[in-house]
């Protein structure tokens, strides 16, 4: 990529300029967001049209600023809890209103991470495991 105020441009392998796209559709794995938002914005820099844009696709990739979005936007989705203390686990189950309930690692996708906790006390148990690893979650 030519990253500039004048003319940004996207070369492909060899060092072919991609000077003629009009429209990009992405497809880009998770593994690769970063690395995919950033060349579907220098597309767009070079005035294709994006059928999703880089901002769209940063935000999906997201769950919880997700999350937050669709309730910025009074989308009904079921009552969701994330903190970041252990000591919160008891109040994060309350709050969901009880088992079950679905746990789901934030980092991770494609049903990667996701736990159904039937009771209570299972709920209590994965998430405490999961806090013990440092890893952010949803219930």
């Amino acid at each position: 990529m030519n990253i500039s105020a004048n003319k940004p441009e996207v070369y492909y392998r060899g060092g072919e300029l991609l000077d003629k796209v009009d429209v990009v559709i992405p497809r880009i794995k998770p593994a690769m967001t970063f690395y995919g938002c950033t060349v579907v914005h220098q597309f767009q820099s070079t005035g294709a049209f994006c059928l999703n844009d880089s901002m769209s696709i940063t935000q999906l990739r997201d769950k919880l600023r997700s999350l937050q979005l669709l309730s910025n936007h009074s989308i009904p989705m079921p009552i969701t809890g994330f903190a970041n203390s252990p000591v919160d686990t008891a109040e994060i189950i309350k709050m969901v209103g009880g088992a079950p309930l679905v746990i789901k690692l934030l980092e991770r996708t494609q049903g990667k991470g996701v736990v159904l906790a039937e009771t209570n006390k299972a709920a209590e148990s994965v998430i405490n495991a999961f806090k013990s690893l440092h890893a952010n979650i949803l219930a």
